[in-house]
């Protein structure tokens, strides 16, 4: 499998897309006005603690206050105290400091921890941790053994916090990893320094931009080419890979084309599909997106597909296909929380177990965890993914200012209708003799044309005189009656 890495810089905005096999797999988006905030520390101060929930809301300087759970304080401090009650750890005013792992989506703040954790290229540091480990992607036993023995020997020797080995730490040479470790104690060191310093509600630690994470979290195996094309952010991203990655600074490009590098693979169109509730598969099927704040749900329909021998070949196939192309499009629309995936009902329960494992195959792929469930008795796969940041469509869109977001609007006979309430309800409260109703030019149409006839007989009922006036910025739901 063929990867590689499109970086587009503008001064507002960088835009990092995955390409697996000349298809965009995933977009990361960081904006310079709305920079995610997931691994920034910040001196906190407690303003509220729930003990109902068993958490707290911390005050770091953001409009919106950040949300601690009990079982995100810190492993050492829970095991010293072992207590269950979020009020033995935390007090109204108290300064602490924490770290976002969840940025602010919709109406909730930042999700906080105080297991800081600070990434390098090969290591996790966790000052305030007492135990080491190796990521579960590592899978040889005598690596992981390799990996961390040379943690724990580096830990011994330097009475330091925790480490956890990354996937890229991998048959890493040991001499390596004991320089990033060092590397990892002094920016730490720098940091606690920050700390004594700085007042409560205030940032004290920042991630590295987006451009330069994308180095340190994106490279693994078999990427073969990475595309910048801002000449500027070439030469910081030489920097930092000569000192911190230098294995893939052959890969590291400028790109100088006459077309924008997005262009190359047809990007800027797959965000636009991405954008849209219905996903055409190649056979002819086409899945149905639907997001909500509480859940995703994702519709497989067979659509135009008629290709199989019999109708259960049919749906397998499609079942298969649509598999792939779900795992694709959740990493890509960065879709998170719980998501209902309704297959199309599957007879075979042997066709069941290979559309879920086509699944879990195909979500192997994606850096976000998830979990998935069995088939239910409905024909449902229940999942969940990770979510760490805001989706696809929440970056780039916003409601409708027509619908406010629901994606429906009264049609222009129900509008009407409530039209025509309303006038009985204001000639009754006020006994009015003439009234000017103002609304869009689809209602005020109807209602001088296909519904004349009621609208005669209206004035005739009240004794009123009914004036209309088309508004051109009204959408279809705006209205207003005027008395006059």
């Amino acid at each position: 499998m063929s990867e590689e890495i499109l970086i587009n810089i503008t001064p507002p905005e960088t835009r990092v897309a995955v390409i697996e096999n000349g298809v965009l797999q995933e977009l990361i988006i960081e904006r310079s006005r709305e920079r995610g905030l997931v691994g920034n520390i910040y001196k906190g101060e407690v303003c509220r603690v729930l003990p109902g929930m068993q958490a707290a809301f911390v005050d770091i300087g953001l409009p919106k206050a950040a949300f601690l759970h009990l079982s995100d304080l810190s492993t050492q401090e829970l095991e010293r105290k072992g207590s269950e009650n979020i009020e033995h750890y935390l007090h109204e005013g108290q300064h602490i400091i924490v770290q976002v792992f969840k940025d602010p989506i919709g109406s909730k703040g930042a999700r906080l921890t105080t297991d800081i954790s600070i990434p390098s290229r090969f290591q996790v540091y966790m000052p305030y941790a007492s135990n080491s480990g190796v990521s579960q992607r590592i899978e040889h036993e005598p690596e992981r053994n390799r990996l961390r023995a040379c943690v724990d020997a580096f830990r011994q020797e330097h009475g330091c916090g925790g480490f956890i080995a990354r996937t890229a730490a991998e048959c890493v040479e040991e001499e390596i990893l004991i320089a990033d470790m060092v590397f990892l104690l002094k920016l730490w060191e720098s940091i606690s320094e920050k700390i004594t310093t700085t007042k409560a509600k205030a940032f004290i630690h920042k991630d590295l931009p987006l451009s330069i994470r994308t180095l340190r979290d994106l490279h693994k195996e078999g990427l073969e080419r990475i595309r910048i094309d801002s000449k500027e952010t070439y030469h910081k991203l030489l920097e930092f890979a000569e000192v911190f990655v230098p294995e893939i600074v052959p890969i590291i490009e400028h790109y100088t084309g006459e077309c924008p590098v997005f262009d190359i693979y047809n990007v800027e169109d797959e965000i636009k599909k991405a954008l849209e509730r219905k996903v055409k598969l190649k056979s002819g099927g086409h899945l149905v997106f639907d997001q909500t704040e509480a859940m995703t749900t994702v519709d497989v329909n067979t659509g135009g597909y008629v290709g199989g021998r019999n109708l259960e070949e049919t749906i397998f196939k499609t079942n298969l296909e649509a598999a792939q192309t779900i795992a694709r499009q959740l990493r890509l629309r960065n879709l998170g929380g719980i998501i209902i995936i309704d297959f199309i009902d599957m007879k075979s329960e042997d066709h069941k177990q290979q559309v879920l494992q086509a699944l879990e195959r195909n979500l192997s792929k994606d850096r976000a965890k998830t979990k998935i469930t069995e088939v239910s008795i409905l024909g449902l796969v229940e999942m969940t993914r990770k979510r760490t940041r805001e989706s696809l469509e929440h970056i780039l869109c916003e409601p409708c200012s027509a619908c406010g977001g629901r994606g429906v609007l009264k049609t222009a006979e129900s509008m009407c209708l409530e039209i025509f309430r309303e006038i009985i309800r204001e000639v009754r409260l006020y006994k009015v003799q003439t009234i000017l109703v103002l609304a869009s030019n689809d209602v005020v149409a109807m209602l001088l044309d296909e519904e004349a006839d009621m609208l005669a007989e209206l004035e005739i009922f009240l004794d009123v005189q009914i004036k209309f006036r088309a508004e051109s910025e009204y959408n279809q739901e705006q209205y207003d009656v005027v008395l006059l």
